[in-house]
């Protein structure tokens, strides 16, 4: 097996890239701006509650739980974070990112890293429970107000992006939480519609058009991009005559 790469992105900050799949952990136009734009603008800075729970499905480098606690720091809100990650990456990778230098946050980092899987941890007043096994074959500890969706693609995993697994977690989400992801593909789209989802197709970050946001509610609004179609109403009846 080839060795995982450290590259570094647009911009500035690292990503791991896996030779024998051919996928990168983030985009190559940022792996800081794409998180941030995906997970926390378009995800945990829509929730106002004083605790928010998240699941993340592909914990990886661990970025996304960084940019959350630090989102927290800002807003003091308390994050309770649950993270699911097949294949940890050793330690000796996560030395070598440069997010908590970047963030100047690097002792917050080096903890997120360093805390024992499947032994929950307080991180700068946050919960840190960290799952290190199959999701598909895994129950899940809690029920959620955001889903962070970020396995490798669906070219990479298909047997993630499913409605199988959509459905698992759709019944692991609290009334008003939503599931956002990277990918917009129609495939993921269709999963997400017959797992319950009310879909919805947003912005996404440099380099890529689209990403995706999906809720138990559909919140009424029109759609921002054509093929976002609101939910089938039942047919009208005929008046009695």
């Amino acid at each position: 097996m080839k060795e995982h790469q450290l590259i570094t992105t647009k911009d500035g900050s690292h990503t791991i890239y896996v030779p024998e799949l051919n996928e990168h952990y983030h985009s190559s136009f940022g792996a800081i701006q794409e998180a941030q734009h995906i997970f926390i603008e378009n995800g945990l800075k829509k929730i106002k509650k004083p605790v928010v729970t998240i699941l993340e499905v592909g914990f990886g480098t661990g970025l996304n739980c960084l940019l959350s606690f630090l989102e927290a720091e800002n807003t003091r809100q308390r994050i309770i974070y649950h993270a699911i990650e097949k294949y940890p990456l050793e330690e000796e990778e996560t030395d070598k990112i440069n997010y908590g230098s970047i963030l100047k946050a690097t002792r917050m980092y080096k903890r997120i890293h360093s805390v024992d899987w499947l032994n929950e941890v307080t991180v700068n007043g946050n919960t840190l429970f960290k799952i290190p096994y199959d999701i598909l074959k895994t129950s899940l500890p809690g029920n959620y107000d955001i889903i962070y969706f970020d396995a490798f693609s669906p070219n990479v995993q298909p047997e993630l992006w499913t409605e199988k697994l959509f459905l698992k977690l759709f019944q692991h989400l609290r009334k008003e939480g939503f599931l956002v992801t990277y990918s917009s593909k129609g495939i993921v789209k269709e999963a997400l519609r017959a797992a319950g989802f009310f879909v919805e197709r947003l912005e996404g970050p440099e380099g890529k058009r689209h990403i995706l946001s999906a809720g138990k509610i559909f919140k009424g609004n029109p759609p921002k991009h054509i093929g976002d179609e609101k939910p089938k109403q039942a047919p009208k009846q005929a008046p009695n005559v």
